[in-house]
């Protein structure tokens, strides 16, 4: 389409970004390019608020996890020339970290399905976000006693996976992680605005300072907490160059040869023989209809979302500095603007909660210890797996699908319910395994019932923290130390053994599902702590039972 209609559609794009136009607050940057012509490129807010600096679309600002394509690409171009193997162990190149279900490939790392903890949740949980000396992620995952999941199994969205993959980039190819992405993908392909920097303390030229906004209206300066992020999430880019990496993404390859962009592209298969929807750093997927290659990416104080539509050969790149906005969400606004009625699908039916009546509530797998909420959001049903990611639901012919984000395909359905206990059952796929997931009460137990026997001090090796609980005769608290910080929450209880945090350590946003080890007396020895990428962390009694009134 070209001529008058497509200018006006164009012009429609400015409608979407007028909210975020701004002079008062953090904004983002936009570009837009359709069969290789450059459509749309702007600045939107303030790139610093301090000094009234606008955003350009020459602004660089961090990508983010959609850093992690790179990553890959890094890797295979080192498996090229025989300086590594694909399908050999993380171990061939990081021996320091232990054997534990088994040893993941570099494949299974780049597809998230290497099933190790992720050392930033780990981080966050121990310290509340305090900034990481260097060296400190890599030894949180040689730290670690356990695994989310046997290697292959499933899926878990692993930063700490990306994070070794960089460590085995930089000691395969003799040179530092940044210096190999500089020197093989940027420079060749002209990406000049674009390197790997490793913290937020660096000043780059140009670069947009990332803020959160508070309850208050105020902003805070975002700062990932780590001095030596790589090829998980350490990107600074612009639109200019990310849509000359996009144009390259989809069309002749001047970067990686014909295998390497062939495993590129290939999604995951699990252990059941599902295949996934993640391939080696990019999503690829068919959405209303068509294919969509694609990555989002998030920094404390931003976000990003990389789309291709290779078949309308339409880019888009859209990065914020802390604009209250879903690049996800802007993304396609764009596509049905630009593509409209030549989009041949339609979106899956959201669940409506007045069609599903009795599924709202809480579900408790007790062989993987894993909560799930199905929540009634504005009439409709949302998946709230392991107190954190919020999923739409979708109606699928026999149950319900979830559009997942870094856990991999889920699908579910009600069970029949359990007839020992008469209890109702939500049986949950995830990554093709069955799970089944009894239905809680619906009213939790007091404070006092949770807390008794519970209260008192614990330690776990793999955070490298101490925790307590404590009952103020109202509410439960929970209190975490580690090495460089830590916090405090109240826990909202769910079940007799089982509670959330309410708010998660500090403003990183990291909450947490807490289950009680308790014996017969119901005296707990320790708890098990999770996220949905740092699962049943192993906490031990260190101090006598606290009794209580």
């Amino acid at each position: 389409m070209v001529g008058p209609e497509m200018d006006a559609r164009i012009r429609a794009l400015d409608d979407i970004f007028l909210p975020f136009n701004r002079s008062d607050a953090p904004g983002m940057v936009v570009g837009v390019a359709h069969h290789g012509r450059l459509l749309y490129r702007r600045g939107f807010g303030l790139a610093n608020l301090e000094h009234a600096v606008a955003n350009t679309p020459t602004t660089r600002m961090r990508i983010g996890s959609t850093s992690k394509q790179f990553t890959c690409l890094a890797t295979l171009l080192l498996a090229e020339e025989g300086k590594l193997e694909v399908d050999a162990s993380i171990r061939t190149y990081v021996p320091e970290l232990p054997v534990l279900a088994g040893e993941p490939t570099f494949r299974q790392l780049m597809t998230h399905t290497g099933g190790y903890r992720c050392y930033l949740d780990l981080a966050v949980i121990g310290n509340a976000g305090a900034m990481l000396k260097e060296g400190k992620a890599l030894s949180y995952q040689i730290l670690q006693q356990d695994v989310n999941f046997p290697p292959g199994e499933r899926m878990a969205y692993c930063n700490g996976g990306y994070h070794l993959l960089s460590v085995a980039v930089a000691r395969a190819s003799g040179m530092a992680f940044e210096t190999f992405l500089k020197r093989r993908i940027f420079d060749p392909l002209g990406m000049r605005n674009t390197d790997s920097v490793p913290n937020d303390l660096i000043v780059v030229p140009r670069k947009a300072t990332p803020y959160v906004r508070q309850p208050d209206g105020r902003y805070l300066h975002g700062m990932t907490p780590v001095e030596d992020m790589r090829g998980e999430g350490a990107i600074v880019s612009t639109v200019d160059d990310m849509l000359i990496w996009l144009a390259h993404l989809r069309g002749t390859k001047q970067i990686g040869n014909e295998a390497s962009w062939a495993q590129m592209l290939t999604p995951a298969t699990y252990s059941s023989g599902l295949v996934g929807t993640y391939c080696l750093g990019l999503a690829r997927e068919t959405c209303q209809g068509t294919e969509v290659i694609h990555h989002a990416g998030g920094v404390v104080g931003g976000a990003s979302q990389m789309i291709t539509l290779p078949k309308h050969e339409l880019d888009i790149i859209v990065i914020t500095n802390g604009a209250p906005a879903n690049p996800d969400d802007l993304a396609w606004q764009i596509i049905e603007r630009i593509l409209g009625e030549t989009l041949p699908g339609n979106k899956p039916p959201r669940a409506r909660t007045s069609d599903s009546k009795g599924l709202v509530g809480h579900y408790w797998s007790e062989t993987t210890k894993t909560l799930v909420e199905v929540v009634d959001e504005q009439g409709h049903l949302v998946l709230n797996w392991l107190n954190s990611i919020q999923s739409p639901v979708f109606v699928l012919e026999d149950g319900y699908g979830v559009a997942s984000r870094g856990v991999g395909p889920l699908t579910f359905r009600q069970a029949p319910a359990c007839q020992e206990t008469g209890v109702p059952v939500l049986e949950l796929t995830s990554c093709g395994h069955i799970e089944r997931f009894a239905r809680l009460p619906d009213v939790p137990p007091s404070a006092a019932d949770f807390a008794r026997g519970l209260t008192g001090t614990y330690v776990s090796h793999d955070l490298e923290a101490v925790a307590s609980i404590r009952f103020d005769g109202t509410a439960v608290a929970f209190d975490m130390k580690g090495e460089y910080g830590g916090w405090t929450s109240d826990l909202q209880v769910i079940a007799p053994d089982i509670a959330t945090s309410a708010v998660g350590p500090a403003v990183y946003g990291v909450p947490t599902v807490l289950y009680a080890d308790r014996d017969e007396a119901g005296i707990a020895q320790g708890f098990w702590l999770s996220t949905p990428r740092s699962r049943n962390l192993r906490f031990v009694r260190t101090s006598p039972i606290i009794t209580q009134d």
